[in-house]
């Protein structure tokens, strides 16, 4: 039986496009220096890349989870076109101080510090946690990370390519 395949947890705010601040329009998506061909690197060395993102502006009424999943699929296409693959996306629409309560929770295990949303994706697309990290760029990111059991590693801007390659010491 194998292990399952390994992947990469990419945050997305910040790590594959610039965070202007919930960003949920096509002009918001502003892709960070090198995004395209660092996920184009992970792919091609075998990690599935699964993006995990907080999204509490669905839950601050800031925008409807529709225009939340449609700004992502949005993010997914434009680096396809770039040749870069992303898996799966997963994103937590809730807060402990949503304005609609549907999206209410006081610590929802998907929102980030909680390791939610990495447990599920290694459980949906059998990955295989032992050859798997984080890269995300808020302490949030990197806890997920430790309590989802895989290294977590923080981006603080600059190429995503660049930081990829150091990363991996290419």
């Amino acid at each position: 039986m194998t292990s399952g395949v390994p992947a990469v947890f990419l945050d997305r705010d910040g790590v594959l496009i610039e965070d202007t601040g919930y960003p949920h329009l096509e002009e918001h998506l502003r892709l960070i220096p090198g995004a395209p061909e660092a996920v184009r690197r992970l792919t091609a060395l075998g990690y599935l890349c699964v993006v995990v993102t907080n999204q509490s502006g669905v839950a601050r009424g800031l925008f409807t989870e529709e225009r939340m999943k449609a700004f992502n699929a949005q993010l997914v296409r434009r680096l396809a076109s770039k040749g870069a693959v992303v898996s799966a996306v997963y994103a937590c629409p809730f807060h402990a101080d949503a304005i609609d309560e549907r999206y209410r929770h006081p610590d929802h295990p998907d929102r980030k510090p909680n390791p939610g949303m990495i447990l599920r994706a290694i459980d949906e697309h059998h990955i295989d946690p032992a050859r798997s990290f984080l890269i995300g760029d808020r302490p949030s990111d990197l806890e997920a990370a430790r309590r989802a059991g895989i290294p977590g590693f923080r981006f603080e801007g600059g190429n995503l390519d660049d930081f990829v390659k150091d990363l991996l010491g290419h």
